[in-house]
C-alpha cells in the first residue's frame, strides 16, 4: 500500500510541474502575442485557412463513402466550399484576418444584446449581465469605429489575453494543487 501511495503523490506532482510548466508556457506565447499582434493574427489567418482546405479533403473524402448522390453532392459542395474559402484565406490572410475582425465584432454585438436582453428578463445577476453586456457592446463599438485599422491588432490582442490570462490561471492552479 505504501508504494501505491508514493507512486500517486509522486504522479500527482509530475501533474503539478506540468500544469505550472503548461502554464508558464502559455502565459510567455501570450506575452508574445501582445508584443507582436498583427503577425499573431495572420498566423491565426493562416491557421484558419489551413484547416478550411484540410476540411475541404475530409469532405471530399467522405463523399466517397456517402451513401446516396445527395449525399455525394452535398460532401462534395461542402468540399469545394471550404477548399474554396481556404485557399483565398490562405492566398490573401490579410483578408482573412480583416474577415476575423469582422466576425469578432459581429460576436461582441450579438453577446452584448443577448447578455442585455438576459439582464432586463431578470434571470441570472442583472447587475453583471448587464455590465458584461454592456462591455461587449462598448468593445464592438470600438473595434467597429476603428474598423478596417483594427483588424491590423485586434485578433492578435484578444488571442494573446486569452492566452496570458489561461495561462497564469493554469499556473496558479497547478501551485494551488499541490498544497
Amino acid at each position: 500500500m505504501a508504494t501505491e501511495s508514493s507512486a500517486t503523490d509522486s504522479m500527482q506532482a509530475q501533474l503539478q510541474q506540468g500544469g505550472i510548466l503548461g502554464g508558464l508556457l502559455l502565459a510567455i506565447l501570450g506575452l508574445l502575442a501582445l508584443v507582436t499582434p498583427f503577425v499573431t493574427g495572420l498566423a491565426l489567418s493562416i491557421l484558419l485557412g489551413a484547416a478550411l482546405v484540410v476540411g475541404a479533403l475530409v469532405h471530399v473524402a467522405a463523399a466517397f463513402s456517402a451513401s446516396g448522390a445527395r449525399s455525394v453532392v452535398w460532401q462534395v459542395l461542402l468540399g469545394v466550399v471550404y477548399g474554396l474559402v481556404g485557399i483565398s484565406i490562405l492566398a490573401n490572410p490579410l483578408l482573412g484576418l480583416t474577415t476575423l475582425t469582422v466576425l469578432v465584432i459581429a460576436f461582441f454585438a450579438v453577446e452584448g444584446v443577448v447578455q442585455l436582453g438576459w439582464a432586463v428578463t431578470g434571470a441570472g445577476s442583472r447587475l453583471w449581465l448587464g455590465l458584461s453586456g454592456a462591455i461587449s457592446l462598448l468593445l464592438a463599438g470600438m473595434l467597429l469605429v476603428g474598423f478596417p485599422a483594427t483588424a491590423l491588432w485586434a485578433v492578435g490582442v484578444l488571442f494573446g489575453v486569452d492566452l496570458l490570462v489561461t495561462g497564469v490561471s493554469m499556473a496558479m492552479l497547478g501551485r494551488t494543487e499541490g498544497t
